[in-house]
């Protein structure tokens, strides 16, 4: 199977609902992403980290240094009150678009 490239804005909706699980720092990130998937989506470096700003300048995730599982420095992000509700709301609106998607794929009934 292929990976598939990420819709536009569908890389924001990953990110929150990954560190709502628990603060992870970037490469954790991308990891449970990729495994969540089933390897299906990839999410690279150059994509993820203006993204991980990107939030966290809009108060959606906040961050903190610590130390990783082996050992190293990293910053670890998790989910603010403002991006929980955020992410609530897009899921809202993802699940809607997948709908309507869906209804003009289907076949038309006679």
């Amino acid at each position: 199977m292929s990976n598939l490239d990420l819709l536009q804005g569908t890389l924001d909706i990953l990110v929150l609902k990954t560190v709502s699980w628990q603060p992870l720092h970037g490469y954790a990130i991308a990891t449970a992403i990729k495994e969540r998937t089933d390897d299906v989506l990839l999410v690279e470096e150059g994509a993820l980290y203006p993204a991980l700003h990107r939030l966290e300048r809009r108060g959606l995730v906040a961050s903190e240094w610590g130390l990783s599982e082996n050992n190293r420095k990293a910053k670890y992000y998790r989910l603010t009150a403002a991006g929980r509700a955020e992410l609530k709301a897009a899921v809202a609106d993802w699940e809607r678009y997948v709908r309507a998607v869906g209804q003009v794929l289907r076949p038309a009934e006679r």
